[in-house]
């Protein structure tokens, strides 16, 4: 795999011919909208194939893989153009292999809410260790709020990945709930009821692990939560279920904040089997324009969550989004549009904008006007981005990436992922 940053002048006939791969295989890969019309300073993600498959009658996924050593999901990784389906048809081609060695194996894990696009969450589940349907919610009194999650839960068992349930203190307003928190870490009575309605619930739905998110935790409920977690892990692991928890970005033991406080490194991450670093949201609604995930801001947050955690508990916390902020900033008045990277780059097409990229952030960003005279400022991730992100994984020996969220289509994140690392399944 390469990454080829687009120049004046090229078109995907263009870096066909220089590369020696099919237009079409070059336009599924980076979802590219228009072939004609590229954007100076695109990411485009170049594959080679080193094995290929014509499609016989009758043939199948499971049929070809025994052939050559690969199993069917290995099939679907490699060939985005079946989108997650098994149905194939004779005289199709299907990469076996690409060249390159990969770079090492982790476990991904992603979120999605119940409406997202049925095709974009089958084409996704394939890549996915976990699937995490977003989120249960309780009442006062322990009872889980619902949700609609049966299709995210079928579709993660038909694409072979695990589902997760997910819980967490987000209220019907859209905000976490730090008195729903305090309530129930400190009320043990009602404690059990919801740690038995979990339990049940995941019995009953099909769910084999549980994501834990209490944010904005009030400070003297810090040992609190890591004694709740403890908890379900003690209910769960008997099950086989392993318990996984969120936590905020900090980058030291006594960091100030309200998002910070309540989370004890230490004890969170020897009450979970595993952590999810939320290592995102620094370029956010909000605030002002930059990177959502600056490379430099994360790396600081893993080097310190690994004084405090095992590196073989860390999931590494990735965006698949960005954001798009009218200017001038203002602190207080300007509210940036959150917008998926395929949005970011159409946006730059349209305005005619070049897209630069930043090195000390490591993510791409550019300005345009709009048809009102208004410029703005967008940050995105793109395939440089991402693998830049990834590589923190094997450096650290981290045990994989859970990806925030699958609502948006970013089909380069996917065609990194599977060039440069095995998905393990569980």
């Amino acid at each position: 795999m390469v990454i080829h940053v687009v120049r004046p002048g090229d078109t995907v006939y263009r870096l066909s011919l220089e590369y020696g791969v099919p237009m079409s295989q070059i336009v599924a890969d980076n979802g590219i909208s228009d072939a004609h019309q590229l954007v100076q300073g695109q990411a485009l993600v170049i594959q080679f194939p080193r094995l290929v498959h014509t499609v016989q009658p009758r043939e199948s996924l499971t049929s070809i893989g025994r052939q050559y050593g690969v199993t069917p999901r290995q099939l679907m990784q490699n060939n985005p153009i079946l989108e997650g389906s098994p149905v194939l048809y004779p005289g199709q081609t299907l990469v076996i292999a690409y060249q390159g060695e990969k770079e090492g194996v982790l476990s991904a894990n992603a979120y999605a809410y119940p409406y997202i696009d049925p095709e974009l969450l089958r084409s996704s589940v394939p890549y996915l260790t976990y699937l995490t349907p977003f989120t249960y919610g309780f009442t006062p009194q322990g009872a889980l709020v619902d949700l609609n999650d049966g299709a995210l839960i079928a579709a993660a068992q038909a694409g072979g990945a695990v589902p997760l349930m997910h819980l967490s203190t987000l209220t019907e307003d859209g905000g976490f709930s730090n008195d729903l928190a305090h309530l129930v870490l400190n009320d043990l009575r009602i404690q059990e009821v919801l740690i038995t309605n979990v339990v049940r619930v995941m019995g009953e739905k099909g769910y084999r692990g549980l994501d834990i998110d209490f944010e904005y935790v009030f400070p003297e409920d810090a040992l609190p939560y890591a004694a709740f977690i403890r908890r379900l892990r003690e209910r769960l692991s008997p099950l086989g279920w392993p318990v996984i928890a969120a936590l905020a970005p900090k980058i030291a033991a006594d960091q100030q904040g309200l998002l910070y406080q309540g989370h004890d490194y230490a004890a969170i991450g020897a009450a979970a089997d595993r952590v999810l670093l939320m290592t995102y949201e620094w370029g956010y609604t909000y605030g002002p324009p930059m990177a959502v995930a600056p490379l430099p801001n994360v790396r600081q947050v893993v080097e310190y969550a690994l004084t405090e955690i095992p590196a073989e508990k860390i999931y590494l916390g990735v965006p698949t989004y960005g954001y798009d902020w009218p200017l001038p900033f203002v602190q207080g008045e300007t509210k940036a549009q959150s917008i998926s990277p395929q949005t970011a780059v159409y946006r730059a097409r349209k305005y005619g904008a070049a897209i630069q990229y930043s090195q000390s952030a490591q993510a791409p960003w550019f300005r345009y006007t709009d048809e009102n005279g208004r410029a703005h400022e967008v940050w995105f991730e793109d395939a440089r981005s991402i693998r830049a992100k990834l590589a923190l994984i094997p450096a650290y020996g981290l045990y994989g990436v859970g990806y925030w969220n699958l609502m948006r289509r970013f089909p380069q994140n996917w065609r990194v992922l599977n060039a440069l690392y095995d998905i393990r399944e569980e």
